[in-house]
């Protein structure tokens, strides 16, 4: 059987025909030497055609498509048209050699040429990718590096791109840079306490938090200025004049002693750089609650913002964290212990960084590693739900975040938790019927806009019919004679229901009979008596119903 190779070169795809090489008895040893020997091989394989790439985002397009296993249109319309077409009803007498198997069935899918991609086709195509620039006269050494670099560089970029919004790599360096301030600030928060304190060691008793305490040291600077007149601005830092009245009178019969102008400078200063550092700080927790819903939403909801992004980072990325079996998730942060437990051979940790969630704190002794247990197996599927679909929601989060207070129920009462399958089932159909409902109310807007539209094009045009006929009536003072004839008759009608059904409930069969001599009448009066105004036809029907009633 014939075999033709297919070289995906950098510059284009390459047809070649090997020409009396037998796969039966041929060894891949006997290949791989007769294959760096080109006068040997150039015998052997001989090119049949070359198709070069038409631009360089051409090759890019073709670099990804075979990288996926998919064959494009050229690459079919290349292979139609230089191998030989075999005859209707019979097999192809020839094989076609590729490198990627996926490729391969991609194509003896769609063409029906058969393929083949085994250690011997691996090394002859070796060679081809060897002496390729040998093949082709007009194809230059320095040519195929450039194509080579150029599609290298392009493939990598295009492999690289990714969400936007979804990049964990930014949690994993806003936690460090979080970890690191708090340490920095409470170091340079203690600089400050021991260093304003010799100036005026009796607030330190007062005020204990450190953030306030920067911002006394600043507005205080120097003890003896201190006044009455200074404790509402006092009051407005401390957020309690009673405090602001005690910082008051201790700065009064303070002990400290007297600094310089330039000491007292360098101390606002220091406490300034303190400040700012402390308001950065929450500025990037922000930053992370808004990072880490926007990347793992579910996550965030069971866990919290600084946990999950612990375990983000400690794992490397949230791919890496969705791979991670909830066994290594319950440990993760631990390994020293567990390497140093597993050497002493003594008991194996419980817990590694998901300690500092609040179940495992709320939890009693002797559950406590149970709940860790639990817990990493739902921070496990909430992990990888993140991960891998492509809605982001934070309904399974919350779903699984109700799983584990029933837990924590189950541990102190007893109460029976629900099923996984059924939690599961409820945050498909929630999040199901969220998307629903948004759809109905966009349709129902739609709708109720469309209607609202038709309702006013009807009332101007029938504004625009009164406008059109108002004026004429005016001017001739009397109606059309049709449209009151039409009034009449309904109104006519109007009065000899109400007629008949009164005289039915009041006086029985008898007075039926003398119903239609009273509407023979009534019909004559109306009839002669044609009303000049509205208002003198409305004054006679009354009269004519009082009567009637009357009668």
């Amino acid at each position: 059987m014939t075999l033709y190779l297919l070289f995906e070169s950098a510059s284009g795809y390459g047809l070649f025909h090997a020409y009396g090489i037998d796969e039966i008895g041929q060894s891949v040893e006997a290949v791989r030497s007769s294959v760096l020997d080109l006068d040997r091989f150039g015998k052997a394989v001989k090119l049949t055609a070359f198709n070069p790439f038409s631009s360089a985002v051409d090759a890019l397009n073709q670099c990804n498509a075979i990288s996926e296993g998919i064959m494009t249109d050229e690459l079919r319309s290349f292979l139609e048209l230089n191998l030989p077409k075999p005859k209707e009803g019979k097999k192809a007498k020839y094989s076609l050699g590729v490198v990627e198997p996926k490729v391969g069935s991609h194509i003896s899918e769609v063409t029906g040429i058969p393929c083949q991609s085994n250690e011997f086709v691996q090394e002859l195509l070796r060679g081809v990718r060897l002496h390729f620039d040998r093949f082709i006269n007009e194809l230059k050494d320095s040519d195929l590096e450039k194509a080579q670099l150029g599609l290298g560089h392009s493939y990598s970029r295009a492999k690289v791109k990714f969400n936007v919004n979804r990049v964990d790599n930014m949690v994993i360096q806003a936690i460090f840079l979080l970890d690191t301030l708090d340490k920095d600030i409470n170091s340079f928060s203690m600089r400050v306490r021991e260093w304003f304190s010799w100036h005026f060691p009796e607030l330190v008793k007062i005020v204990n938090d450190n953030y306030l305490y920067a911002k006394l040291a600043k507005f205080i600077v120097n003890k003896s200025d201190l006044a009455e007149k200074d404790i509402p601005a006092l009051a407005d830092i401390v957020g309690d004049e009673d405090k602001a009245k005690e910082i008051v009178e201790a700065a009064k019969a303070s002990m400290g002693q007297d600094l310089s102008p330039v000491d007292l400078i360098n101390v606002q200063q220091f406490a300034q750089r303190v400040m700012n550092l402390s308001e950065y700080r929450k500025n990037l927790y922000e930053y992370l609650v808004t990072k880490m819903n926007d990347i793992a939403p579910n996550l965030t909801s069971l866990i919290g913002e600084v946990v999950g992004a612990r375990l983000i980072s400690h794992a490397g990325s949230l791919s890496n964290l969705a791979k991670c079996a909830a066994s290594t998730l319950q440990i993760l942060g631990a390994e020293k212990a567990l390497f140093r437990a597993l050497k002493t051979r003594g008991n194996t940790p419980k817990y590694g960084l998901i300690f500092h969630s609040s179940f495992i704190g709320r939890a009693s002794t002797k559950n406590k590693g149970r709940m860790a247990r639990y817990l990493a197996n739902k921070c496990s599927i909430a992990s990888r739900i993140d991960c891998y679909s492509e809605a982001s929601t934070s309904v399974f989060g919350q779903k699984l975040r109700e799983q584990v207070e029933e837990r924590l129920e189950f541990y102190d009462k007893g109460v029976a938790p629900r099923k996984n399958l059924d939690v599961m089932k409820a945050a498909i159909d929630s999040m199901v019927n969220g998307t629903s409902m948004d759809d109905d109310d966009n349709q129902k807007t739609d709708a109720s806009a469309k209607k609202s539209k038709k309702k006013k094009t009807k009332a101007k045009a029938d504004g625009d019919a009164m406008d059109v006929d108002k004026p004429s009536n005016v001017a001739d003072g009397e109606a059309e004679p049709g449209t009151e004839k039409k009034k009449k008759k309904k109104k006519k009608h109007k009065l000899e229901e109400a007629q008949e059904n009164g005289a039915a409930h009041a006086n029985g069969d008898a007075e039926e009979t003398e119903t239609p001599k009273k509407k023979r009448k009534s019909r004559e009066v109306s009839e002669e008596a044609e009303p000049k105004t509205a208002t003198e036809g409305k004054k006679k029907k009354k009269k004519k119903a009082k009567a009637e009633d009357d009668e």
